[in-house]
């Protein structure tokens, strides 16, 4: 994710909604229900789709299949592949919901292989929409459209190039970022990268280097269900990447200044130091609900006694925190026998205990998570910490905390470094699997 406007201002992406009769969290709203007979708009192959908010074009791409003769649509982020399969079709209305986020795209036929209709999610404070339209492509197309695509590759951008990088919002305040780009190595101007923070990466982006009328630009964008997010960087001077100063939008608000200085160097403040335990507390204490009804969970229970823990502080509408669960899911099953747990301690967005253990089983079963999950709390980073009193400071979603055998907090480790971001990401896992050893060892 970061998540970093969105965790920044506790929004997220900010939940987007059709209408106020669209904006319920739940399973009953008339969108998700499905047609008798009615034929789906979604024809097979590769689509363009774009949000237009805050004046501006989100381009993504996705492809259309059929899988046991049921359309399912697949995201493509970079090197990412999303698949949506709960499709639904009523009328000629079509809902695509986006995975394990409470999210959908709801669209409708405009012409011969096109859509329109509107980027929704149900979990808003208050209704919420961004538009969207969609036209069918080919799987070579440019993701943005207009202006000249830069042919020629630039040395420094052809092995990935990193930068030294600064975001400011609206409020004047700044936080640090690493920037990596890399353009396509056959000389195209399609180009892939992100950017990661403090509090995490802003996952798979990809584009192109296109000269306006004003320069030369570096446009990045990404959809992944829960953001929607465009970079468009200028450079300070045409066919010269040392310096470029642009803008971040982020769904229908959110918006950010940044500037990137190509440094090889450039590098993030220890994620591990970041946050740490209140003087003189060794251990954390709770008993949170367990998604199942009736049950709960601490880490004083006879279950966790002599294991190593890791705790792991997440949301089902958080895209870094699913970045990191599809690594644990998998890492917990192989490892489970070794005498190590993992509790997903779960922050939604809805003070319904009910529904918000609803949306943390979808994601158990859709990520086939087979450590323990609790609802904690509301996704708010001073409603966590108050709910772990014990901790100084959430400081993002995910962090990942580690308890050694004798329950004591020995590392906090605040975001996630995902795939998108390439060595970056299995620097963090190396780095979780010598933690883990080590625990073990002692």
């Amino acid at each position: 994710m970061p998540v970093a406007i969105a965790i920044r201002k506790a929004i997220t992406g900010a939940g987007l909604a059709l209408a106020a009769v669209a904006c319920q969290s739940n399973s009953t709203s008339s969108e998700n229900q499905a047609a008798t007979g009615a034929a789906t708009p979604l024809s097979a192959g590769t689509w363009r789709g774009v949000l237009s908010t805050q004046g501006q074009e989100i381009p993504f791409l996705f492809d259309v299949a059929t899988d046991g003769g049921k359309p399912t649509v697949t995201l493509r982020n970079g090197e990412e592949r999303l698949k949506l399969d709960e499709i639904n079709t009523a009328g000629d209305s079509t809902t695509i919901r986006l995975g394990v986020f409470d999210a959908a795209l709801v669209v409708r036929p405009d012409g011969a292989d096109k859509l329109k209709g509107a980027w929704v999610k149900y979990d808003a404070k208050e209704p919420y929409r961004v538009a969207f339209t969609a036209a069918k492509t080919t799987a070579s197309q440019d993701l943005f459209t207009g202006g000249t695509k830069k042919a020629e590759v630039y040395g420094d951008l052809k092995q990935g190039a990193t930068f030294r990088t600064e975001f400011k919002d609206e409020d004047g305040k700044t936080y640090p970022a690493v920037g990596i780009i890399q353009q396509d190595s056959t000389g195209g101007s399609g180009i892939t990268g992100t950017f990661l923070t403090t509090t995490g990466d802003y996952r798979y982006l990809a584009g192109n280097l296109v000269t306006k009328a004003d320069g030369e630009h570096v446009l990045l964008s990404t959809f992944d269900g829960s953001h929607g997010f465009l970079f468009d960087g200028k450079l300070d001077k045409p066919g010269n990447i040392n310096s470029i100063k642009g803008d971040f939008y982020s769904g229908k608000g959110g918006h950010e200044t940044w500037t990137a200085v190509l440094d090889a160097n450039a590098k993030l403040p220890d994620a591990n130091a970041l946050t740490g335990m209140k003087p003189g507390q060794k251990k954390l204490s709770f008993k949170f609900p367990n998604i199942f009804e009736g049950g709960s969970i601490s880490p004083s229970d006879p279950k966790y006694a002599g294991k190593v823990v890791v705790l792991q502080i997440l949301g089902s509408w958080c895209p870094n925190c699913m970045d990191e669960t599809n690594f644990l899911a998998p890492w917990y099953e192989k490892n489970k026998s070794r005498g190590v747990e993992i509790i997903g301690l779960g922050y939604e967005r809805t003070e319904d205990q009910k529904l918000a253990s609803q949306k943390l089983l979808k994601m158990k079963q859709r990520m086939n998570v087979g450590y323990d999950l609790a609802v904690a709390g509301v996704a708010d980073k001073d409603a966590a910490s108050k709910s772990l009193p014990q901790l100084a400071k959430v400081l993002a979603f995910p962090t990942t905390i580690f308890l050694d055998k004798k329950g004591e907090v020995r590392k906090i480790h605040t975001g996630f470094s995902g795939p998108g971001t390439g060595k970056y990401y299995q620097q963090e896992i190396d780095e979780f699997n010598k933690t883990i050893d080590q625990l073990l060892a002692e």
